[in-house]
């Protein structure tokens, strides 16, 4: 296991979120699992494949990347924030995955032209690019001829109550209520929820064979309190929004956020609705023009 970096990152806000996310691995895994794998099947993740792990995070799903590419494999977990990939480099340590390694990378300007990978995927990272395009470029030009590339992204405001719930919750406490922000915003959790658009920009990133489909992602919890204690210490976006408010006032969107939530309460449990998108496509011969 080893981390590549290239000069001192600088501090980025999923810094922050780092250590929350892998402290609810448990959790993310259960909730992501079967997506998870629909994403690598997509990709044709196989022993001994070359697999790039774009927006990596803590390497959750770069753990199960590398038990399928067994010891004659390797992955390259790539992820702009420096402290998530220190959290993915230890948990790869302590699971003997030698084959994994780490680069401090935005997706947007990977710099992997010509690596030859076999595969490469990206969980619940794309949407977060101001140039998804960019990214998908990037990720293009890291694949052998025929290789595979598959990524999940959220779905549009209709099928993921929650984050839309928590979202206007925490602009409504944070007093951002004087405009009405475009669900579809660049960079946003939804920024490529509109049907056909990641398509459209795989088709211009010179992709072919390119396909999607929607997929059932609900996130299972004991209470609507635990999935708000996941929120409050991974959920960077609403972090940056309320951090800017005292402590009680944050304590109270929180709390808000939990009442409303109370909906999705069942008799087996808190049952968040969510959905994806996964999309698929594999590197032509011929780069576009």
């Amino acid at each position: 296991m080893m981390a590549l970096v290239e000069g001192r990152p600088a501090h980025h806000p999923w810094d922050d979120a780092a250590a929350g996310w892998n402290d609810h691995t448990k959790i993310i895994r259960e909730w992501l699992h079967e997506a998870t794998q629909m994403m690598l099947d997509a990709a044709h993740v196989k022993p001994g494949s070359r697999v790039l792990d774009i927006a990596a995070g803590a390497g959750d799903q770069t753990l199960d990347i590398a038990r399928r590419v067994g010891e004659n494999g390797y992955v390259l977990a790539t992820d702009i924030s420096a402290r998530i990939l220190e959290l993915a480099q230890h948990n790869a340590q302590a699971e003997g995955l030698s084959q994994i390694e780490t680069r401090v990378a935005d997706a947007q300007s990977l710099g992997l032209g010509g690596a030859n990978f076999d595969a490469a995927v990206c969980r619940l990272g794309l949407m977060f690019c101001d140039q998804p395009l960019a990214a998908l470029r990037c990720a293009r030009a890291a694949l052998k001829t025929g290789g595979r590339f598959s990524a999940l992204v959220f779905s549009g405001p209709h099928n993921n109550p929650c984050l839309t719930i928590t979202l206007r919750t925490a602009r409504e406490h944070a007093g951002l209520t004087s405009d009405s922000p475009n669900p579809f915003a660049s960079g946003t959790l939804m920024s490529l929820a509109k049907p056909g658009l990641l398509a459209q920009l795989l088709n211009v990133a010179g992709f072919s064979d390119v396909h999607g489909q929607a997929v059932a992602a609900p996130f299972r919890l004991p209470t609507s309190r635990h999935y708000i204690d996941f929120l409050r210490s991974a959920a960077s976006p609403l972090i940056e929004i309320l951090s800017r408010l005292p402590a009680p006032a944050q304590r109270d969107a929180w709390d808000d956020m939990e009442a409303q939530l109370n909906a999705f309460t069942t008799s087996d449990g808190w049952v968040g609705p969510n959905e994806l998108l996964l999309c698929s496509a594999t590197a032509p011969q011929t780069l576009p023009d």
